[in-house]
């Protein structure tokens, strides 16, 4: 049997804004899973998300950016693969079914139902815990009763490639 030559995918989804810990956590994120070989999976829209991307890429890392407008965005956009996808809000159905994994870091309503939608699809969830929002309840508090998903929370960096490990997801 041949080995893939598919990186694992991790969608980076949330909010969080500059000079918090999230925010922080976010990059320190993007970074560690470019440099385990990780594609980061972002839209780029928020800061959190943003700044995970901008990460990954500095570290040498593939970002896929996935993007409600359908116009390609600027030369400068913190992506190596950009697909504009003209869907809007609908994109984050793309969003939620693009990574083997989602971390979820803060977040807002879109947040909430991208996290939906992932668990909808059985996608494992990575909450970032201890930095405040709505991923600090998600352990606690799954979208509905089903246990669709595992989900396994981070506090650190070195949490999150532990949990990253633990879905074999670092090769």
């Amino acid at each position: 049997m041949s080995k893939s030559n598919r990186r694992p995918q991790i969608c980076v989804l949330g909010s969080a804004e500059p000079g918090s810990q999230a925010y922080e956590l976010a990059g320190d994120a993007g970074e560690r899973m470019a440099r385990l070989g990780i594609t980061v999976v972002s839209g780029c829209g928020s800061p959190a998300t943003r700044v995970a991307a901008e990460r990954a890429v500095a570290a040498g890392g593939e970002v896929l950016s996935i993007i409600p407008p359908g116009e390609m965005p600027a030369a400068d956009w913190p992506a190596t693969v950009v697909v504009p996808c003209g869907m809007g809000d609908a994109r984050n159905l793309l969003m939620a079914l693009a990574g083997d994994a989602c971390l979820v870091i803060g977040g807002r309503a879109g947040t909430i139902s991208e996290v939906c939608l992932a668990w909808l699809h059985k996608r494992p969830l990575l909450p970032l815990t201890g930095c405040g929002g709505w991923s600090d309840d998600l352990p606690d508090n799954p979208p509905d009763e089903r246990r669709n998903s595992p989900i396994h929370p981070w506090a650190s960096v070195a949490e999150l490639e532990a949990q990253l490990r633990a879905l074999q997801l670092v090769r």
